[in-house]
């Protein structure tokens, strides 16, 4: 049982020990920033030493071993070399995604099967589904606190080994879960940011990606652009944002990136930021089959938007154009997009 020190994955554990199973406790120490003592006492969010301490005295609650598997050099790796990396080529990555692929059912899984464990057990809400098929990942019934959006990578042979204690609950019914239990949870709360940034992105960036000013320039009538400005490197900005550009007699929104001129291009019209479709990368199906195209879904740009009907069609060097039927705002390439049919994630790719 991965164990953050979080209520969900805290009641998790007791639903599994309750159910009769052998569990063994695990908390994972991720990387964190040196020298920012100031900022999260130098800590990274989701592994501070407060976490670590609600985990083992859940697990001392529970009476089940507890164990602690140091990450820092793989989580470094792995996660926060790729947010940079990312970044520096003008995208705006979900680190999320790639921690769950890369870390939590990559690393951790390998351990536990090593160990002679039979699954992982993670605090996720999300649900699983076995058929004749292979295994089926569905939305929660939480729609509020849904996070199957961040698992469209795991393939059949991962779900195999997965388990989401709390997939038939909602975050209300967990709360009061750990209550009947008496863990101990009164007033901590859940983080939605990320875990290794200490303070803003914008901020975590400059500490680790030197600046390249270049022009801003304002889309106006029939394409054209005009210098309004001037950034101080493509990383610092995200399409849509609208605050912390310094910016006289706006409001402007960011519209895209030339890369190759290393413009910021911004617009008035926060209509100019609605687009009808997106081309996508690193396409996974989780059922480990292409179904056949085209094929209709309802899908999902970023963690917080809704879901919207769209199809998707074969292109060529192993991209996919998504054809959406409305127009969506501020497509972000780096981003996750996300594929649903009815309740069950098909699966998903990054927006390029």
């Amino acid at each position: 049982m991965a164990m953050s020190g979080g209520v969900d994955s805290s009641v998790a554990a007791a639903l599994l020990k309750k159910s009769g199973a052998d569990v063994i406790g695990v908390f994972m120490k991720f990387w964190s920033e040196p020298g920012n003592n100031n900022l999260t006492k130098g800590w990274n969010r989701c592994c501070s030493p407060d976490s670590e301490k609600r985990a083992r005295q859940v697990a001392k609650i529970l009476n089940i071993p507890f164990y602690v598997i140091r990450l820092e050099k793989e989580f470094k790796k792995r996660i926060v070399d790729y947010f940079l990396k990312e970044h520096k080529t003008g995208l705006t990555p979900n680190p999320c995604v790639i921690c769950n692929k890369e870390i939590k059912f990559g690393l951790l899984l390998k351990k536990a099967l090593a160990l002679d464990a039979d699954f992982i057990a993670t605090g996720h809400y999300a649900r699983l589904k076995k058929t004749k098929d292979g295994f089926h990942l569905l939305r929660s019934k939480d729609k509020d606190k849904d996070q199957s959006y961040f698992l469209w990578q795991l393939d059949q042979k991962q779900l195999g080994h997965v388990l989401f204690p709390i997939e038939n609950y909602t975050r209300a019914e967990v709360e009061k879960l750990a209550k009947k239990f008496k863990l101990p949870f009164s007033g901590v709360r859940k983080s939605q940011e990320i875990c290794f940034v200490p303070d803003t992105v914008e901020d975590f960036l400059k500490r680790h990606i030197k600046t390249k000013p270049g022009p801003v320039a304002e889309q106006v009538h029939c394409g054209a652009k005009k210098i309004i400005g001037q950034h101080q490197g493509l990383w610092f900005y995200t399409i849509g944002q609208r605050k912390g550009m310094g910016l006289s007699g706006g409001p402007y929104y960011v519209l895209n990136k030339d890369l190759k001129k290393n413009i910021l291009i911004v617009t008035k019209n926060e209509k100019d930021l609605y687009r009808k479709e997106l081309i996508v990368k690193n396409v996974s199906w989780i059922s480990g089959k292409k179904p056949k195209l085209p094929l209709k879904v309802e899908a999902k740009i970023r963690y917080r938007s809704g879901l919207a009907s769209a199809t998707i069609y074969k292109i060529r060097n192993a991209k996919y154009k998504i054809l959406f039927n409305r127009p969506q705002r501020a497509i972000t390439p780096g981003q996750s997009v996300v594929f649903c049919r009815g309740q069950e994630v098909v699966g998903g790719g990054i927006i390029c």
